[in-house]
C-alpha cells in the first residue's frame, strides 16, 4: 500500500466514507447497491475486496438509534402521556428510517477508516 501515497493524494477518511467513495482516490463508488460493496474503484481501480465491516455497522447504529429513539419515547411518555399506539406510529417508522440511514453512513466511515489504517485480520507470528 505504500505505492498509493505516491500516486494518489491523502484523502479524508470520515468524509470519503460519508459521502460513500472509494478510501484511496475519493472519486469512484465505494457501493455497488445500498449496503453492498462494490468488486473495485471503477476511477483508480481499487480492490476492494479487503473490506469487511463484519457486524461493526450494525452495533453502532444499535446503540446510537436506540439511544434517541428510546430517550425520546420515555421523554414523551413522562411529559405527554400519550396512548400506546400513538407511541407505535411515532417511534416505530422513525427508528427504521434512521437505521437504514445511518447503516449506509457508518458503514462507509468503517470502511474507509479500515482502509486507511491499513487493518486486517490479526496474525499469530509463532512467537516471534
Amino acid at each position: 500500500m505504500d505505492e498509493d501515497k505516491a500516486l494518489w493524494a491523502p484523502v479524508e477518511p470520515i468524509s470519503a466514507g460519508l459521502r460513500g467513495r472509494c478510501p484511496r482516490c475519493g472519486e469512484g463508488r465505494l457501493f455497488s447497491g445500498f449496503l453492498s460493496v462494490g468488486k473495485s474503484c471503477v476511477n483508480c481501480g481499487l480492490d476492494y475486496s479487503y473490506a469487511d465491516a463484519g457486524d461493526g455497522p450494525a452495533v453502532f447504529v444499535i446503540l446510537i438509534i436506540g439511544f434517541v429513539v428510546v430517550g425520546l419515547a420515555l421523554w414523551m411518555e413522562v411529559t405527554l402521556n400519550p396512548p400506546l399506539w400513538l407511541h407505535f406510529i411515532l417511534w416505530v417508522p422513525l427508528t427504521l428510517v434512521l437505521c437504514l440511514g445511518a447503516l449506509r453512513l457508518i458503514k462507509g466511515v468503517l470502511l474507509t477508516l479500515q482502509y486507511s489504517n491499513k487493518a486486517a485480520e490479526g496474525r499469530l507470528d509463532g512467537g516471534k
